[in-house]
Order: structure tokens, then sequence, then C-alpha cells
């Protein structure tokens, strides 16, 4: 039978070439977009599943952070009756266990002034100007009513100053006493229409005021000596006064109600005195915040375990229980990551190598199980906790021992970065303070009197004083060095720069001196003076020419290499096993050798272990930065695919537009074609 070629092809009816062309680029295209895909799927999967390791990671270093503080393991309690006569306001660690009974015989109270000067206007201009100077000290009262008499300075208490403008009122002289920093409150209270400065000292005895005004416009504002007749415009509504109470029988007095100095690690507040009803109880030893934080991290790791386990193994589905493999079931890197995790949980803990030591969970009975989860052997862990507990503690926290109570080693910014092991300190230089000396005294001394040049000015670790003045009359030197050391503290340049000092009465033989000792160490630790008027030189054996010795940085090495003495701090040379170390060094310190142990503890080496793994620029970031590169190449792989099945498409287009056009000629001269031969000539119709 006879085929129309043109029939064949279908040129007659015509066919879609479009369709034609889009089917052959799908076929061409298909295995090459099915890569890219799979690859992208998996990419994708990779990233997902390594923020699932990230996010596990991190929840097991949370449960390492309680266990690698020592102080956990020191936990206390206390059993304290119902009361309103005190209240517990904290336990630490550091806490002695024992039996305590606490008889309140006395509450602290604030010495509070109440000024005469009142106005109709808190606000209204009083029109006085001056200085106004507050000094803090302990009254003794005499008179009937009592008022105060004489009065000892309280050295540890910075004196302050304040100005008055002609401008300022009552309420303004109040906020200008509260913003002193010196805790002295002021406020202005309204009685019987008119207005009034009440000024609240410190509570305490030792915390109570003494107030002096430089013009006669402030006369109204002192406070000072003299009975009644020189205090008429301010009025004591109450005396400073100690908290007083019986500790186990023991008499003991402070100046807040806030206490958290007479047993240690234990804080309570006084509310009121209860003489003769003491309040009985007990400070124990709390061992089970440890037991708990140690098997919820036992619990933790399990669940990690088993994430990590379905991600760089075989997890099955709990629907169907179809097998299959984990996210990064082929993915070195996590696989490093869980060998070196497990490798942590098995070994021995470095730095506690000496004898008797508890170095591996193993020793307290946390096992490792076939399946590689953990296990608690209760009798074993039992076993430890109730006659190990000590070094239970020394196994999972930091932990260290030195040689002598002369070094303390502490962890620095960088401490993570110090390697546990035993070290060895050679001391060359112990640490000190700079300090100045004065001549001897010759007692008593008056700076109170007019025209008396007794300003002066200070240098301490480089920070100056403003001017400053000595006002009193001195009739001790330990009254003479505590009104110096709160009048040059109270500076606000000295103050601000935190550089204090302390004034102390030494003797020589000869008689008393002062002398003025920075309260930092090291090569930036000073006092010299700036400034001192003819009396100040004359009479306190101390002017500008007055020899300093500057204090001096702790010298020495650590393992040999030299460490960098900054004050009373020996710290390790970068890039050293030390690196990250503090050791505090006492003055005086002899030179010579000592040592230390240290050890950052289980919990401590695997929660830096992790640290490592989740930093920036660590293991796990650096995967991650891979991973998206490939995603970003793979971006790059299908944009070059797009425009070569484009260009193919569009040769294809071209080639099959040709054809048509053949096709569509064909077509066109088919009908001349038929019955061609029957109207050739000679021919039969036959």
């Amino acid at each position: 039978m006879s085929t129309n070629i043109v029939s064949a092809l279908g040129g007659g009816a015509g066919f879609d070439s479009q369709a034609l062309v889009s089917d052959l680029v799908g076929v061409q295209k298909a295995p090459l977009q099915a890569r890219i895909d799979n690859q992208r799927t998996s990419y994708d999967s990779q990233i997902s599943a390594y923020g699932t390791l990230k996010s596990s990671m991190s929840e097991l270093q949370a449960l390492m952070a309680p266990l690698a503080d020592p102080s956990i393991f020191n936990s206390r309690a206390v059993n304290v009756p119902t009361t309103d006569v005190l209240s517990v306001n904290s336990l630490e660690s550091s806490a002695q266990p024992g039996s305590y009974k606490i008889e309140v015989d006395q509450v602290a109270a604030a010495q509070s002034l109440a000024f005469n000067i009142a106005t109709a206007d808190a606000t209204s201009a009083l029109n006085k100007t001056g200085e106004l100077t507050f000094k803090v000290r302990q009254w003794t009262y005499a008179g009937a009513p009592e008022q105060p008499d004489v009065f000892s300075v309280n050295a540890d208490k910075a004196s302050f100053k304040i100005d008055i403008t002609a401008a300022d009122s009552l309420a303004d002289i109040a906020d200008k006493i509260n913003d002193s920093d010196s805790g002295v409150k002021a406020a202005v209270l309204e009685i019987d229409g008119v207005f009034q400065l009440m000024v609240t000292a410190e509570s305490g005895a030792k915390n109570a005021l003494q107030i002096t005004g430089d013009t006669a416009d402030l006369d109204v504002f002192e406070f000072v000596t003299g009975g009644t007749t020189t205090n008429s415009a301010v009025l004591e509504t109450q005396q400073g006064q100690n908290a007083e109470i019986k500790l186990n029988g023991l008499t003991v007095s402070r100046e807040s109600n806030d206490i958290n100095d007479v047993i240690e690690g234990f804080s309570f507040t006084l509310n009121k005195a209860d003489i003769g009803n003491p309040i009985t109880f007990s400070i124990t030893e709390d061992r089970s915040t440890a037991e708990t934080a140690i098997k919820d991290f036992v619990t933790g790791y399990n669940l990690f375990y088993e994430t990590m386990n379905e991600l760089t193994g075989v997890k099955t589905d709990e629907e169907t229980n179809a097998i299959s493999a984990g996210e990064l079931s082929k993915d070195g890197t996590a696989k490093s990551l869980l060998s070196l995790v497990r490798q942590t949980i098995s070994e021995s803990v470095p730095g506690l190598d000496s004898n008797g030591a508890l170095s591996a969970l193993t020793n307290v009975g946390i096992r490792t199980q076939l399946d590689g989860t953990l296990e608690i052997i209760e009798a074993d862990f039992r076993n430890a906790l109730d006659n190990n507990f000590d070094k239970v503690a020394a196994l999972f926290s930091q932990s260290s021992s030195v040689s002598s109570n002369a070094i303390e080693i502490n962890l620095g910014s960088y401490g993570s970065s110090a390697k546990a092991g035993t070290y060895d300190v050679v001391l060359s230089q112990s640490p000190a303070k700079g300090f100045l000396s004065g001549g001897v005294l010759t007692l008593p001394v008056d700076a109170s009197g007019a025209g008396d040049d007794y300003a002066f000015s200070v240098l301490v670790n480089g920070t100056t004083s403003g001017s400053l003045v000595l006002e009193g009359n001195y009739t001790t030197a330990a009254e003479m060095a505590a009104d110096l050391q709160s009048t040059i503290n109270g500076d606000r340049e000295i103050s601000g720069s935190q550089s204090f000092v302390d004034v102390s009465v030494e003797n020589d033989g000869a008689g008393d001196y002062l002398k003025l000792t920075s309260r930092e160490y090291g090569s930036s630790s000073g006092v010299r003076f700036e400034t001192a008027g003819v009396d100040f030189a004359a009479n306190m054996k101390i002017d500008t020419s007055t020899a300093t010795t500057v204090g001096i940085d702790v010298a020495g090495t650590i393992n040999g290499v030299a460490g960098f003495g900054s004050g009373d701090l020996l710290l390790a040379a970068i890039d050293t096993d030390a690196y990250g170390m503090n050791i505090k060094v006492k003055e005086g310190t002899a030179a010579g050798s000592y040592s230390y142990d240290f050890s950052h503890g289980f919990a401590g080496e695997l929660s830096n272990l992790v640290s490592r793994f989740l930093a920036n620029g660590g293991i796990i970031s650096n995967k991650e930065e891979s991973l998206q590169g490939k995603l970003t190449g793979l971006d790059s792989d299908q944009s070059k695919l797009d425009i070569k099945m484009t260009a193919y498409q569009e040769r294809l287009s071209s080639q099959f537009i040709a054809m048509e056009r053949i096709v569509a000629s064909l077509n066109s001269t088919k009908g001349q074609l038929d019955g061609l031969v029957d109207r050739l000539p000679f021919t039969a119709s036959k």
C-alpha cells in the first residue's frame, strides 16, 4: 500500500510542535534537574539536622552549668520558725552548718534631722548662698534635752559637699543631697500647710551627720556641737543607733538591720526587738540539689545520645516501623562530634590524678550501657554520695588546691582555655600599694580657726582631687587620720575614679605620724600632695615635697614562663597551658616556689568541649557554612541548567519551525501532484 509522506507527517492536518518541543526538553532536563533537586533536598535536610544537633548540644550544656559550679555541692538548708522578729534574705553555699540562737535586743535606727526653715511653697527660692559640708560622725550626747556634745569621725564614710545658690528651693536642696550618692536621703514634707526639709542619715550610731555651712546664710542648716542654742534651727527627731543581737549568747552590734556578716553566707533582716525571746534555728547541708543535678544530667545525656544516634545512624518510624538512615548518617563531622563527647564521658577527668580521687563517672556508679546510654548503679552512686561527697564535688565541678594560702587561683574571661594540671609558680616580687608617710605629729592641732590655711589637694593613682580643707580640732592622731581619710575619699574626683586611700597612724619610736596608703596594688598606685597650705604643712607634717613610694606589681613565672603582673594579679602568658588563670598574690608573700593543682571537673570539660563545637568558627559553624556554600553552588548549577535548556528549546523550536515550513510547502503542492499521471500525454487511462 502506498503511503502519503506529507500525510504521515501530519502536515495535512497540522501538528502541536510546541508540545513536542516541551516534551523533548523535559526528557533532556529531567535527569539533570533530579540530580540538583536531590542534592538540594539532601543539603537542606543536613542543615536542618545540624540545627537539631546544635539545639540538643545546647540543652546538654545547660545541664552542665550547675554541675560545673562548686557551690551546688555546698548547698545549704535553713529551718527558721515562723516569726516577725527577723526575716531570712538568703542562704549561700558558704554558710557554716550548725545550730544557732539569735535574740534581738535592739534594732538599728538612722539619725533624722528636721530643719525649722519652712516655706509655703517647696519650690520657691530661699535666697541663700554658700556651701554645705556633710561629715559622718558618731555623736556623744549631753544635757537635757540631749544635744550633740562630742563627735568622733567615721573614717570609712566619705564627707560630701553641696553648693547652694540663691535660686535654690527646699526641693532643689533635697535633690542635691539625694544626688550626692552618699547614702544620705532628703525629703520635703508638708506639715500643717508649710513645707520643711527632712534629712535622714544611714542607719547606725557611727553614721550620724555633722552639717556646717561656709556662710551666715546657711546657719539655719547647721548641726554641730554647742547645745540647743547652736542647733536651734535643727531638730534631731531620731538619734542613730546600732542593731544589737545575741548570737549563741555572744553580743553583736551592727550599723544596719540587714545583717550578712554574722553567720557567713546567711543574710537576714531584723524587724523588731524581742528581748528575752531568742529564735532557734539550724543550718544543714543539702546534698539533694547536687544529686538531682547529676541525675538530670544522666537523663539529659541519654536524650542527647538518642537524638545524635538517630541523626548519624538509623532511625525507626514510630507509625510504620520502617527503618531509614539518619540525615547525617554519611556525615563524618557529626559522627566525630558524637565520638568526642562519648570519649569525654568515658575518660578520666584531667587534673584529678591525685591518690584517692574519683576521676571518672564510673567511680560514682555512672556506667555506659551497650546501647551507648548512661545508667546509674544506685548502690554505687549512693555510696559515693554518702561517703565521698567532697570527691564527687571535685569530680564534677571546678576545683583547685594550692601549696600555700598566700596565693589564690581564679579564672578570668578566657578561663575555659586554661588546661587542667599541676603548675609551678615562682614569685620574684610581691605586690605592694603606693603610700606616703608624714613627719612626727605635735598634738593637739586646731584647724578650725578663721584665717588658718589648711587647704590641700592630693594625687591618688593618677587622679587629682579638687581643693580640700581640714576644719577640725584634733586632740588625737586617730581623729586627725579619720577626718583626713573621710575628706579625701569624699572628693568628687577621687570617689568618681574609685581612687580611695586609707589613712593610718603609725609610730616608729619617735612619735605618731600619718601614713596615706592607696587601696590599689601595682605600679599605677601612689599618693602625692599637689598643694598644701602653710598651716596644713606645718601641723600635718606633710607637704608637696614629702617623699612617696610607688606601688609594685607582682612578678613571677608559671611553669617557667614569665607571667604578666598587674597589681596583685599574676596573669599567665598567652598561648600557654595556664592562659586564662589569674593568680592573686597576697601582699608580703615571700619570693620563692609555690604550686597548685587545677581541674575544670567533668562538667567543665564537657561544657568547654561543647562550647568549642558551638562557637563561631567552630566545627559546626564551618560545616553549616560549607552546606550553605553547596546550596549556593546548586543555585548556580540551576541557573546554568535553565540557560542550557532554554537554548536547547530555542534550537528545537527553530528546527520545528523550519520543518513546518517544508511541510507547508509540500501541502501547497499536494493538489498539483494529484492526477498528474492521468494528465500526462500519451498515457493510457488504465
